[in-house]
């Protein structure tokens, strides 16, 4: 078993914090795994919405979970809205020894329902499947190839983790969504996502995508929002400022599992990777999830001129700001854009990552770095080390 350390540090601080915390994140991405890993170290109560009894046992949640104490864990928690409301009193109770632990794989209706119900009451974690920091270095292509999903990650084979996404992308598609009451032909939903695929790490285009698919603008921006309500697509904003430029004003699109990219694109090994056109793009996407997995994702956006110039990812810390460039080269050098972006930006350090292992200065304010490196300053601190 693979030791989630970063995320169990963050569930146990939002849980220090406040009398709720919300763990979400997409489908079998390992949220009962590591809730369970949490709550065998206390004293703990589980329900899981999706089995019929424990639906059945929480039909008066308020006589049920006010006499519970220590920590209580309702998983597939948007599986019934109406408990945000019985929370609320039950986290504003004085003196109180219970903790909840709230699992959700679908953004839109549970946030609502904790933005409306348990403002300033709730904690929120964001998991994805594994990253960088779970696994040994030596399977960072595997990592690249497969996905973080927990069971493609592991899998016996190549082919028996390309068999698992697709299995997972058919049961996401006729199952998971229809029973969140999303009422979209799945075959109408998969023939978007794999549209999505080849415009993966492109600027959003939905009119282009709407003549594709014989639909209005408004219902493909539609399907664009369940599937990132999923977690399953990463819409990236765009940086706009008066700098005398026409900029973007469209977001970035990203299939966030690169694993699940790659079943989308029918490539099942890392050899099938290296000679496929969106091999760049696929390690774009990787690199930016590993990226925004310790960059804080509300501070976070591109920037591009419809001159050419482009900044594939720009952040805020300490009021400062910092750009990366990722490039699937070798040996990258400055570019244009990076000098465009240091000058109208006003960046305070910007970083060129890309899958080599070696690390050089191009720049007085820019670097070279492999995205482990990269990963370790940043959680250290954006500026703390450079050229």
């Amino acid at each position: 078993m693979i030791v989630r350390t970063k995320a169990m540090e963050a569930l146990e601080l939002a849980l220090d914090d406040n009398p709720i915390a919300v763990l979400l994140g997409p489908r079998q991405c390992g949220k009962t795994t590591l809730a369970r890993a949490y709550a065998h170290r206390r004293p703990s109560t589980f329900f899981d919405l999706e089995k019929p009894s424990d639906r059945a046992k929480l039909q008066t949640p308020e006589l049920v979970l006010e006499s519970l104490t220590g920590l209580i864990v309702i998983d597939e928690v948007q599986r019934m809205p109406e408990l945000f409301t019985v929370l609320r009193p039950l986290a504003d109770r004085p003196h109180s020894s219970a903790k909840f632990l709230l699992l959700g794989s679908v953004a839109p209706d549970l946030v609502r329902g904790v933005s409306e119900s348990l403002a300033g009451r709730a904690g929120f974690v964001d998991l994805s499947g594994f990253d960088l920091q779970d696994v040994e270095p030596n399977l960072a292509d595997q990592l690249w190839v497969r996905g973080g999903f927990p069971r493609s990650f592991l899998a016996k084979s190549d082919r028996a983790s390309l068999n698992w996404r697709q299995d997972f992308i058919r049961t996401f598609l006729e199952r998971d969504l229809p029973n969140l009451g999303l009422r979209i032909p799945a075959e109408a939903l998969l023939r978007f996502w794999s549209m999505l695929a080849h415009y993966h790490a492109q600027i959003w285009n939905g009119a282009e995508l709407a003549r594709g698919m014989g639909l209005s603008e408004k219902t493909v921006r539609s399907y664009l929002d369940i599937l990132a309500g999923a977690f399953v697509l990463r819409v990236l904003q765009p940086w706009h400022e008066n700098i005398g430029k026409r900029q973007y004003k469209s977001p970035k699109i990203y299939i966030r599992d690169s694993g699940l990219l790659h079943a989308l694109l029918s490539v099942e090994s890392r050899l099938q990777l290296a000679g496929h056109p969106k091999q760049g793009a696929s390690w774009e996407g990787f690199a930016l999830e590993q990226l925004l997995g310790v960059v804080d994702t509300r501070q976070a956006f591109f920037w591009g001129t419809h001159g050419g110039a482009e900044l594939d990812l720009m952040f805020f810390r300490g009021g400062k700001r910092y750009g990366v460039e990722l490039k699937c080269s070798d040996g990258p050098t400055m570019t244009k854009s990076l000098h465009v972006a240091l000058e109208y930006l006003q960046l305070e350090k910007a970083w060129i990552v890309y899958p080599g292992r070696d690390t050089y200065p191009v720049h007085e304010k820019v670097i070279v770095c492999p995205l482990p490196t990269t990963l370790q300053e940043l959680r250290r601190s954006p500026g703390s080390s450079g050229p």
